[in-house]
């Protein structure tokens, strides 16, 4: 590690930021690019869209609207909306009135709402309708710091509320701030101008994978240190474009989509909800697109098939594109040289074939395509690789305030999550475990001494939870998470992800997870796309079936001991997948095998699905 230069780099991104908060960041934008377009929403066939001055002004009416109902800085206000401008508009406004804003997961049950409302003291909430208000129920009847209650839907609020709290429809509460800070606007003022770099500016909980979600505060220093290493990693335009789907719980979305706009007067544009990524990528075209691996698989499932139906000419064409697109990628990784003539070859075929298909999709104009948060399946990295889509993988966490490695345009190596992100530090602990150092690390866990002790040490290295490796030139690889290597009763200590990814490449196979702790070998249990199943069963003449019965015809099994066995070939003898089971449906949120950042929840199926898993190893 070059320790010298990890602190100029440090250096230089402390200097861009010190002394600024998230408001003085807002404050610029709006005096500078204050015609910009900012936030847009989807209206029938239009948008809605909100300037950047425009915008600022909202959050400020909201901060007023925020301190006249009685709202402290320092407060916790909870947030459970889609992804549109008013929820940032309040994400915002809670800020400016020197309050913490905090989006909960809406995928989270009504229990686990009711734990973390509890955990941080929640005062406030603004949710989205009646669906949101039921959900929080259990909430309301045993919170005792929460007073007032914000609906964007005027019709679920509730007519004669028993409980004494204030129930407000958001355009009433809206129309209160207006008046409020046209009253009074220095009230506001002094709260925001009061605000340091170490003032939290948002709340987030850990999705949930192993017990409780625990609450972790990011100040504004962290935020906009990770949003400027961020933007000197990938090369973001000045009012670049961005469509915002993810969950603004999760620290990815927010840094993306909340925060690094405000820096670069960025026009947002919000996708309700993730099924329609899709036809949202189309309409916007955005500059990048961030997703975890699940997301890029679906975008690769409509894609694969629409390419399918192309006439056979226009097939063989694209796949003699995609050979030379592949090697450009391949060969431009860290370390190696393309050989000659190989860029000219790369944009030709790119700019006759790739960047017509591109369009298709809506990444023609994306100048970075990122991933996080698990393996990237092997077959998925290759098929964008052939549409000239470079993937690249970053590593982080809640933790540590987004990304602390990162694979860079002109720096990136396969398999690997990048290198150190600008000032900050990796190593591997003795027993493999990653470790982290650096200004965007918190400080522990809220109100979890014990845990937050055990997060960071007293050197201020931050234990990941991950098991890696640096490799000679600071590449750092990710093999698995710590808690979830399982151990054979023959003593094997075995990464399940990268048997999981070995099998989710063939393109029948949506899900897997492999198993096999204080067992003699492992197994796997699966689940069938539920894009790919269908037009590959009606493709051999399988009409109507569902994913049930697919999940039992003698065809499909066959093909997936196919996929089994390919995905067998290329591990070593003790990770090698003796028996396996096609489940009927697939995992997901709503089913809760999945987290609302879409990671395995691993404890859930095996309690699910322990008969299953049993039966694999009977006789």
């Amino acid at each position: 590690m070059d320790v010298e230069r990890t602190l100029r780099e440090r250096a230089e991104v402390e200097a861009e930021i010190e002394g600024r908060t998230l408001v003085d960041w807002l404050r610029t934008t709006a005096e500078e690019d204050g015609d910009a377009p900012a936030l847009s929403d989807r209206v029938g066939d239009g948008w809605r869209t909100l300037t950047w001055s425009q915008y600022r002004r909202a959050a400020l009416e909201a901060a007023a609207a925020f301190a006249g109902a009685g709202l402290r800085p320092g407060e916790v206000v909870a947030l459970m909306l889609p992804n549109r401008s008013e929820h940032l508009i309040a994400d915002m406004g809670a800020v400016h009135a020197g309050a913490v804003p905090f989006t909960v997961y809406a995928t989270f049950a009504p229990e686990q709402v009711a734990f973390v409302a509890q955990d941080c003291g929640v005062r406030m909430a603004v949710l989205e309708g009646a669906e949101e208000l039921e959900r929080w129920g259990p909430a309301l009847e045993r919170s005792e710091t929460l007073h007032t209650v914000v609906l964007i839907d005027p019709e679920a609020v509730p007519d004669a509320p028993k409980d004494g709290r204030r129930y407000v429809s958001w355009a009433d509460f809206t129309a209160d701030g207006a008046r409020l800070h046209a009253a009074d606007p220095g009230r506001v003022e002094a709260r925001a101008e009061a605000l340091t770099p170490e003032d939290n500016a948002t709340l987030l909980y850990t999705s949930g994978t192993t017990g409780d979600p625990k609450g972790v505060f990011e100040t504004h220093h962290q935020v906009l240190y990770q949003c400027v290493i961020t933007l000197r990693a990938n090369a973001t335009p000045r009012r670049a474009v961005t469509l915002s789907y993810l969950p603004m719980a999760h620290i990815a979305e927010r840094v993306l989509s909340a925060y690094l706009p405000i820096r670069v007067a960025g026009h947002l544009y919000f996708c309700p909800e993730l099924p329609r990524l899709g036809e949202f990528l189309g309409l916007v075209r955005p500059h990048g697109l961030f997703g975890v691996p699940r997301v890029w698989e679906k975008l690769q499932s409509g894609l694969t098939a629409a390419l399918a139906a192309a006439p056979e000419e226009q097939r063989a064409a694209i796949e003699a594109a995609s050979r030379v697109a592949r090697e450009y990628l391949e060969q431009g990784q860290y370390g190696r040289e393309r050989e000659p003539g190989l860029a000219e070859r790369f944009a030709r075929v790119d700019a006759e074939v790739l960047a017509p298909i591109r369009a298709l999709i809506g990444l023609d104009r994306a100048v970075y395509c990122i991933t996080a948060a698990a393996p990237m399946p092997e077959e998925t990295l290759r098929f964008f690789s052939g549409l000239g889509v470079l993937i690249r993988d970053v590593y982080g966490m809640t933790e540590n305030c987004g990304a602390v490695t990162v694979n860079r345009p002109d720096a990136y190596r396969f398999g690997s999550v990048g290198l150190p992100s600008e000032g900050m530090e990796v190593s591997v602990a003795d027993d493999g475990e990653l470790l982290v150092r650096g200004p965007i690390n918190v400080s522990g866990y809220h109100e979890r001494p014990a845990e937050s002790a055990a997060l960071v040490d007293e050197e201020g290295w931050l234990h990941t939870g991950d098991v890696g490796r640096i490799d000679e030139d600071g590449f750092v690889y990710v093999v698995d998470r710590k808690k979830e290597l399982f151990i054979t009763s023959g003593g094997e200590n075995i990464a399940p992800a990268s048997i999981e990814s070995r099998l989710k490449e063939h393109p029948l196979v949506g899900q897997a997870l492999a198993y096999g702790d204080r067992r003699p070998y492992p197994v796997a249990l699966l689940t069938l796309d539920a894009e790919v199943a269908p037009g590959w069963a009606r493709a051999r003449g399988i009409e109507g079936a569902g994913l049930a019965e697919l999940a039992q015809h003698p065809l499909v099994l066959e093909e997936v001991a196919r996929a089994v066995e390919a995905a067998n070939a290329g591990l070593a003898q003790v990770q090698k997948v003796k028996r396996w089971r096609l489940l009927p449906t697939e995992w997901s949120v709503e089913s809760e095998e999945l987290t609302p950042s879409l990671k395995l929840k691993r404890r859930v199926v095996h309690r699910k699905f322990a008969d299953a898993i049993d039966g694999l190893y009977d006789g």
